[in-house]
């Protein structure tokens, strides 16, 4: 017959996944026997009690433990309370720590507090004194772990937040390059619709071709053949750079999607009245990231050359194809200088550096030290999110490139992205 066991009433009601909660570790050290036992008797009931008769024991019980609170004599053989105060801080700044002397004198006094001692207690004392300074550490253990909880919490949240707001921009401009594309298809699409029109109108009204009707049916279907073409090349292009991404991913020809941003760049209402200019790379390459993130690579920095300054002044992008690894003994921070994502940089030859260089007011060395960081903008309020250079460094590093900012006050800004990069074979330059 099996034995049935029955459970008190609140045993019974509690949830079935209730944990029983943490007993607080308190941490004895003292080099006397009696006084050490005398204090576990006091706190065995609320605390896990640990004995130190030594600094290092205490030290390596701190390591071992969460401990909570400790009580430390400051005159012990070898190691004194305040240097145990000292490492018991380093192993875990939280543990709140009461000294108990003899002995007080200012000098202690004002290292145990230099420290950060939470109480400081003469002997002899009572068992009321004790256990109301060490309630007081209990007390402000706990406020201060829930305070270093809720800031690590308000720190994720704000993380959180920033992605996703980072994430939103990125899909915006990607949306923005989309529709540039989509916008592209019109154009041929138009010029397609009026030609078949032509063609059509010419036919029905023709009883029979004569010679000139052929060579007008002729030279309009070269001109409609040359618009499909254009067509399906913009959309390859476009659907390429939407199944591309990761590792594998791989740009297209380069020159192809510089004439996509400059496009994007002719209607950005950022680039009325300065001077734009763009330098084909004019060698069949591609680089080992989505074609899209490349274009909104350079777009932001056009973008924020322009904006650098609301005088007219001149905007250039070139690009260059370097066959050897870049020396990166010569990649150091400096006043006018920055190099970001030096540690994810893949330097493996063929690269791609595009340089956009402005002649605008140059930044200064301050400046110069926070463009990177999130909503970080010297523009004015509503003007600018902060975001664009930040976006910059997130696709670079996902490409495995590197940025180099130049800059010097009066005599403009030049940013260089150096790509990893692929060479297509001859003949692919007209390929998406």
């Amino acid at each position: 017959m099996s034995k049935t066991t029955m459970l008190p009433d609140a045993a019974r009601t509690a949830p079935v996944n209730a944990l029983p909660r943490r007993k607080p570790v308190l941490l004895i050290v003292d080099d006397e026997e009696g006084p050490r036992q005398s204090l576990q008797v006091i706190f065995k009931d609320e605390f896990e009690v640990l004995l130190a008769p030594d600094g290092p024991t205490a030290v390596a019980l701190a390591q071992q433990h969460p401990v909570d609170v400790a009580i430390t004599d400051i005159r012990m053989a070898g190691m004194s309370g305040i240097e145990v105060l000292e490492r018991l801080k380093y192993v875990n700044p939280g543990i709140e720590v009461v000294m108990i002397t003899a002995y007080e004198t200012t000098e202690t006094l004002r290292q145990a507090l230099r420290l950060q001692a939470c109480d400081y207690i003469n002997k002899p004392f009572d068992v009321a004194t004790i256990r109301a300074a060490v309630q007081r550490a209990l007390q402000r253990h706990t406020l201060e772990s829930e305070l270093r909880s809720n800031t690590e919490h308000l720190e994720a949240l704000r993380a959180e937040l920033q992605n996703q707001r980072i994430a939103e921009q990125i899909a915006q401009t990607r949306g923005e390059i989309y529709a540039s594309i989509i916008h592209d298809i019109n154009g041929p699409l138009t010029v397609i619709s009026g030609f078949l029109q032509l063609l059509n109108q010419r036919l029905s009204q023709a009883q029979r071709l004569e010679a000139e009707d052929l060579e007008f049916l002729r030279e309009r279907l070269r001109v409609i053949t040359r618009q499909v073409t254009n067509c399906i090349e913009i959309s390859r292009r476009y659907l390429s750079y939407l199944r591309r991404s990761g590792e594998d991913a791989l740009s297209g020809h380069v020159d192809q999607l510089l004439g996509d941003l400059a496009q994007l760049v002719r209607v950005h209402p950022s680039s009325q009245r300065h001077e734009f200019v763009l330098q084909n790379v004019n060698e069949p390459v591609a680089v080992r990231t989505n074609g899209t993130d490349f274009i909104q690579v350079l777009l932001n920095l056009i973008v924020n050359a322009f904006q650098c300054s609301p005088h007219p002044h001149r905007v250039e992008v070139r690009g260059e194809v370097l066959s050897r690894p870049l020396d990166l003994s010569q990649f150091k921070d400096t006043p006018q200088t920055r190099f970001v994502n030096m540690e994810s940089f893949d330097n493996t030859p063929p690269l791609l550096a595009m340089q956009v260089r402005d002649n605008g007011p140059g930044m200064t060395p301050d400046i110069l030290s926070r463009i990177f960081d999130p909503w970080f903008t010297t523009k004015e309020r509503h003007q600018g999110t902060g975001l664009g250079l930040n976006i910059v460094q997130r696709l670079v590093r996902a490409a495995r490139g590197v940025v180099h900012v130049h800059s010097v006050p009066g005599r403009g800004t030049t940013f260089t992205v150096y790509f990893p990069a692929v060479r297509l074979p001859t003949g692919e330059g007209n390929r998406g």
